[in-house]
C-alpha cells in the first residue's frame, strides 16, 4: 500500500489566497476522481494520494468528504448555471423547448448529476450544521438565478412557481439518476425485452418530468376561485 506522503507542490498554506488556492485543488482533484470512480469509493484518504498529501493535510481545509463534495456540487452547478445563457434558447419561447433543453445540459454533465442525486443520503451527512447551512444557502442563491432563467424564457411563470419547480427538478433528478444508471446486474436483467420500460434513459424523462411539472405549474395559476 502506497504511503501518505506530504511534498512541497501541496504545503500548508498561511495566507488566504493560499488557503483558497489549496481548497480548488482539492476540488480539483475530486472532480478528476469522480471522473474514474463513483463517490462511494473515494476517501479523505485517497484524495489525499491524489494530491499527493496525507489525509491529515486535506482535513485542514474540509471537514469531511462529504464537505469536499458539498463545495464540489455549488462549484459546478455554479458553472452549469453560466453556461445555460447559451446552452438553452433566448426566450421568450416555447415551455417544452426550455425543460428538454434543461434536461439535455444536465445529462451532459455527470459528475453534478451524481453529486446531486447523493445530496440527501449520502452528501448531507457527516457534516457539521455550518458545513449543511452554508451549502443551502448558496443552494437557494443558485435555485433563485435558475428559476429568473426559466422565467426570461417562459414568462408566464410566476416567480415562486418558477423557484418551486426548481425544488421538484431536484427531486426527480435525486430519485432518477440512479435509476438511469444501473448497474450491470439490472442492465443484464432488463435486456429482457419484457423490461423494456424499465430501461430508463435520463435525458427523455428527465425532460418529460420536467415539461408535465410546468405544465402543471401553469394550469395551477391559471386557475380562478370557485
Amino acid at each position: 500500500m502506497t504511503e501518505d506522503v506530504e511534498v512541497p507542490a501541496f504545503q500548508r498554506a498561511r495566507r488566504p489566497e493560499q488557503r483558497e488556492l489549496r481548497r480548488q485543488e482539492i476540488l480539483d482533484a475530486a472532480e478528476a476522481l469522480l471522473a474514474e470512480v463513483p463517490a462511494e469509493e473515494i476517501s479523505l484518504r485517497e484524495l489525499g494520494r491524489r494530491l499527493g498529501a496525507s489525509k491529515t493535510h486535506v482535513v485542514r481545509y474540509f471537514e469531511t468528504r462529504e464537505g469536499v463534495f458539498l463545495e464540489l456540487l455549488n462549484r459546478l452547478r455554479s458553472s452549469w448555471l453560466d453556461a445555460l445563457v447559451s446552452e438553452w434558447p433566448a426566450g421568450p419561447c416555447e415551455p417544452d423547448r426550455v425543460m428538454q433543453a434543461w434536461a439535455d445540459s444536465l445529462a451532459a454533465r455527470p459528475i453534478l448529476c451524481q453529486l446531486w442525486s447523493l445530496l440527501p443520503n449520502v452528501l448531507e451527512r457527516n457534516v457539521s450544521a455550518d458545513t449543511v447551512r452554508a451549502y443551502k444557502l448558496v443552494d437557494l442563491e443558485h435555485r433563485t438565478a435558475l428559476a429568473g432563467q426559466v422565467r426570461e424564457r417562459v414568462p408566464s411563470l410566476s416567480a415562486a412557481d418558477a423557484l418551486t419547480l426548481t425544488e421538484y427538478a431536484v427531486v426527480a433528478l435525486v430519485g432518477l439518476w440512479a435509476f438511469s444508471n444501473p448497474t450491470p446486474t439490472i442492465v443484464e436483467a432488463t435486456a429482457d425485452p419484457r423490461l423494456a420500460s424499465a430501461r430508463v434513459d435520463f435525458t427523455t424523462r428527465y425532460g418529460a418530468i420536467l415539461q408535465t411539472t410546468l405544465t402543471g405549474l401553469l394550469s395551477r395559476a391559471g386557475e380562478t376561485p370557485g
